[in-house]
């Protein structure tokens, strides 16, 4: 630790710490642009000079490290002269927009102008101009003008999402911002650099000219598309979601958003909102009101149990649906006398589990690993903020191989992958377990299969360092032999000391399992429901046509039963659906995640319901309720999460450690050989309803891709 005097009062921070981190550390401002905390220091804006005592010239706070007894003073008129150089420096080509730009009202530029900048400048030449760009749906250059050069969008798609998307060209005056790889910027975290724009330049397309900053309120929420359970800012203008930016969270998201948690908005406000129930009658949809919707589903379904007994009835349900809904579905389905609930939709493999599976440690600690094996995943899409902190680890010395069936592009450095198609996967985790067996000395999991090179290399990997992981991804959890691949990776896990987890795919699969979203007893699986197995069937939040493992089959399974219920905040399954009931989405109501580590986050509404819109967890309560199922008479989603976990609401943060475990009983030797298709992972735009709803997700490279319309990277 080293001790520096900074504004008279004595900060200790860690050697080789600069002054700006002394200076946040004590409490001290000092004005910047270029600095950010997650990225590399640039030192190019120069905003933050500050007085170093017995140095010639002010000073970069950003860039100069701290010496033992360093005297540092930031408001001195030495200080604050430089700073209000460098601000009329930095004025002398801006426009003066200030009322017609979008970051008005949030301007780091136009706030340090007012403390450092002159009522009227001494530049009278031309200024200069910087022609538009389109560079994509999500983020508009349309004003480049305002750039001030401080390269911290250059910096982020370099470090932290992975490639160097933007650049800066030319030199002195004639210096701008702009693409240097193709035509336009696809990255899936792409949008993070809307916020790290210290000025009006890089700003976002669909929010564009909707709103100014001080209109908006603000709900703190989290993210109901993938596991990591991003913290977000909803800001909501008369009742209208008009934008979501990060809410910041060390531990889960940091400070960043993939592209899908931040833009999928969009859809809560479009045309195929449902907002009023619907019955088919005579193959007619017609609008009714909530009574009679629920009436004639609570009589529909003692019609089908007194005909068909309860077995007949099911619930297949979206883990992108709150902790609450998801137990109340379950309550519901068991109160009429069926177990014939699930949410592994996409699943080929329904073997019962020992636990919760998990990711099997804490997400911080994949920005530490030392070697990691990825098997069934194709990361960067799938999870593109685990992505980003394995990219962390591999910036630091961290070795990553994978398992899959295509090379797909990560956007980091991959020492060893490892292609084969599906039915190979388990082959190939047998073939490193050989190769981990013999420099052991032990016996490998599969007899007769041999390591290869390949195979050796990842070995090697895995044995080495301390901090190492086996990640089983989407394919690996949708796989025909998702049990054999994690006894082979459990096994792996035990002689390398690697810890085993799943990557989990949607923001509640960790969270359906733990509330029993599942099949207890004797219950039919989703794939036995899809294939024709009901008489009346629930459907939470999901589309299985777009949801499911059977595709298009699943139309035709659904189109033979007799009474199929909708639960969706849009006009959804309307070709086999015989009512449709609004509920709504995570912004409209109050519910829980739980994240593939196992934390809980609870959320509150951030806008009124669209029309007439219900809570889900309400709709289902009251079903429940004209079904004569008792003890279900909640009057706050709080009261059913204190249910579903058995705690006071509120009072758990954390799945409980003996009910999280990614142990298997299935023996690692009894690997199936050949014939697996390829297993059922949706492509990052088409993961659930909203984003598959949300205009300028769907026009983004990866869109038009997963479309067949065009590569990306």
């Amino acid at each position: 630790m080293v001790e520096i005097e900074l504004d008279g009062k004595k900060v200790e921070v860690a050697e080789g710490s600069m002054v700006m981190h002394a200076a946040d550390k004590a409490g001290t401002y000092i004005p910047h642009f270029c600095y950010h905390k997650k990225l590399s220091i640039a030192a190019n804006c120069r905003m933050c000079l500050v007085e170093v005592e017995k140095a010639p010239k002010a000073l970069p706070a950003c860039a100069t490290p701290v010496t033992q007894g360093m005297v540092v003073r930031t408001k001195s008129d030495k200080a604050i002269k430089a700073q209000q150089s460098v601000m009329e420096f930095l004025l002398i080509n801006h426009p003066l927009d200030c009322p017609i730009c979008d970051q008005g009202g949030e301007c780091q530029l136009q706030d340090l102008a007012v403390g450092y900048g002159a009522s009227s400048s001494r530049y009278g030449e031309e200024k200069r101009v910087v022609p538009h760009k389109d560079v994509g749906p999500l983020i508009s250059m349309e004003e480049m003008t305002r750039c001030i050069h401080c390269t911290r969008c250059v910096r982020f798609g370099q470090e932290i999402a992975g490639i160097m998307e933007l650049g800066m060209v030319n030199r002195g005056e004639h210096a701008e911002i702009t693409t240097v790889v193709g035509d336009t910027v696809d990255s899936e975290l792409s949008g993070n650099v809307i916020d790290l724009c210290p000025v009006g330049a890089l700003t976002s397309k669909p929010f564009r000219y909707s709103a100014r900053t001080w209109e908006l309120s603000r709900r703190k929420s989290v993210s109901p598309h993938d596991s990591t359970g991003a913290n977000l800012i909803v800001q909501v203008k008369n009742h209208r979601v008009m934008r979501v930016v990060p809410f910041e969270n060390e531990e889960v998201n940091e400070c960043w958003l993939a592209d899908r948690d931040r833009f999928s908005y969009e859809a809560l406000n479009g045309e195929e909102r449902l907002t009023r129930p619907m019955l088919k009658q005579g193959g007619q949809w017609q609008e009714v009101d909530w009574q009679t919707a629920l009436e004639y589903v609570a009589n529909g379904l003692q019609c089908v149990k007194k005909d068909h007994g309860a077995d007949a009835i099911g619930a297949l349900v979206s883990p992108h649906s709150t902790l609450e809904e998801l137990y109340l579905a379950g309550r519901l389905v068991r109160g009429l006398g069926s177990d014939n609930i699930d949410h592994r939709l996409r699943h080929a493999d329904f073997t019962p589990a020992d636990g919760v599976r998990w990711l099997g440690m804490p997400i911080a600690a994949l920005s530490n690993l030392q070697s990691v094996l990825v098997v069934g995943s194709n990361l960067r899409k799938d999870h593109p903020l685990f992505a980003q902190r394995i990219r962390q680890s591999v910036r630091t010395g961290a070795a990553v191989a994978a398992i899959n069936s295509v090379a797909y592009d990560w956007a980091m450095p991959v020492a060893h992958t490892l292609l084969a198609p599906a039915s190979g996967w388990a082959d190939q985790l047998a073939s490193v377990a050989a190769a981990v067996a013999a420099e052991r000395g032990v016996a490998a999991p599969v007899a007769g299969v041999e390591a290869n090179d390949d195979a050796r290399a990842v070995a090697s990997l895995l044995l080495g360092g301390e901090r190492k992981a086996i990640l089983l991804g989407n394919g690996a959890a949708h796989h025909a032999q998702a049990s054999q691949l994690l006894a082979l990776a459990q096994w792996l896990g035990e002689q390398t000391g690697a810890q085993v987890g799943y990557l989990t795919e949607a923001a509640n699969t960790v969270g359906a399992q733990f509330v029993g979203a599942q099949p207890q007893q004797q219950g039919l699986h989703a794939g036995q429901m899809l294939q024709g197995g009901l008489k009346a069937a629930l459907l939470l939040n999901t589309e299985p046509v777009l949801d499911s493992a059977s595709g298009a089959a699943a139309a035709q399974a659904l189109a033979g039963v007799d009474m199929v219920v909708t639960l969706s905040p849009f006009k959804a399954n309307m070709e086999f659906s015989d009512v449709l009931l609004p509920i709504a989405p995570f912004t409209e109501t109050s519910g829980t995640f739980v994240n593939a580590e196992g934390r809980v986050q609870s959320f509150h509404a951030a806008a009124r319901p669209l029309g007439e819109t219900r809570p889900g967890w309400k709709v289902l309560r009251v079903l429940a309720n004209l079904m004569g199922i008792e003890g279900v008479a909640y009057e706050t989603s709080q009261d059913v999460l204190a249910a579903a976990t058995g705690q006071a609401a509120g009072a758990l943060a954390q799945l409980p450690a003996e009910r999280l475990s990614n142990r298997t009983g299935v023996p690692a030797a009894a690997v199936a050989a050949g014939g697996v298709d390829e297993p059922v992972v949706a492509s990052i735009y088409q993961l659930d309803s909203l984003v598959r709803r949300a205009p300028s997700l769907q026009l983004t490279a990866d869109a038009r891709a997963a479309r067949g319309e065009g590569a990306t990277a």
